[in-house]
């Protein structure tokens, strides 16, 4: 299996660095990369610039009837040396990061509907295998075989001081209490909605970054890789 291509699957609870350690893995791999938070944050982006979230109402029947106007796509910035979202040939990789989107974004995804018509771009992306996507519901809906599963936590106060400092650098109308709120919220929000919901798969991994850094995760992951593809 040493020459063959797999799926690695990444989940786990928000601000765990899910998607800067898959980003990571694919270059190491040579893997496509596909950040599925992402998706669902553009599509909460188009839901809040075309009024069909009100005072944190979902107009539901209307998100469904506007999902196939909704064309979300990754394109690779030579500059950045990043893959960058775009929604409806405008790149939103700065909008969708603001407070407001995450905000709305576990609602946003708790929608059937929406998930299934992601889910099944996300199917399509990972056809020919050698792609590195994270989320909430990899390794337990989009690729139940992925010959290799990741869940990744850690403890509340750590992910939320650093989200906070990540939303620092881009939005200064933030507070540390502000952010931990919100991603206890989501915590509650992903890991009891009815249609996927959060958990990890039970061939799963767990990775608690809670204390170790970067390239600890790196040297951890190449030794559970190896040990994958032998």
């Amino acid at each position: 299996m040493k020459n063959e291509k797999i799926i690695v699957a990444i989940d786990g609870f928000s601000s765990t660095g899910k998607s800067s350690f898959a980003k990571q893995i694919a270059q190491k791999l040579s893997y496509i990369y596909v950040d599925t938070g992402a998706m669902y944050r553009a599509v909460t982006l188009y839901c809040i610039e075309k009024n069909l979230i009100k005072d944190c109402e979902l107009n539901v029947d209307k998100i469904i009837e506007n999902l196939t106007n909704m064309k979300i796509n990754f394109i690779f910035n030579t500059n950045t040396g990043k893959s960058e979202t775009f929604l409806n040939g405008e790149n939103v990789e700065d909008k969708i990061r603001k407070v407001e989107i995450s905000n709305h974004v576990s609602a946003i995804s708790a929608i059937p509907e929406v998930r299934t018509q992601l889910v099944a771009l996300q199917q399509e992306m990972g056809k020919n295998k050698g792609i590195v996507m994270d989320g909430r519901d990899i390794g337990t809906v989009v690729f139940p075989n992925a010959e290799l599963k990741i869940f990744m936590t850690a403890e509340p106060k750590i992910r939320a001081m650093r989200r906070y400092n990540e939303l620092l650098e881009k939005d200064n109308n933030v507070t540390f209490e502000e952010i931990e709120k919100n991603i206890c919220e989501r915590d509650y929000i992903d890991t009891h909605r009815d249609t996927s919901p959060l958990k990890k798969a039970d061939d799963a991994i767990i990775l608690d970054n809670s204390h170790i850094s970067i390239e600890e995760q790196m040297q951890w992951f190449e030794k559970i890789f190896n040990s994958v593809i032998e």
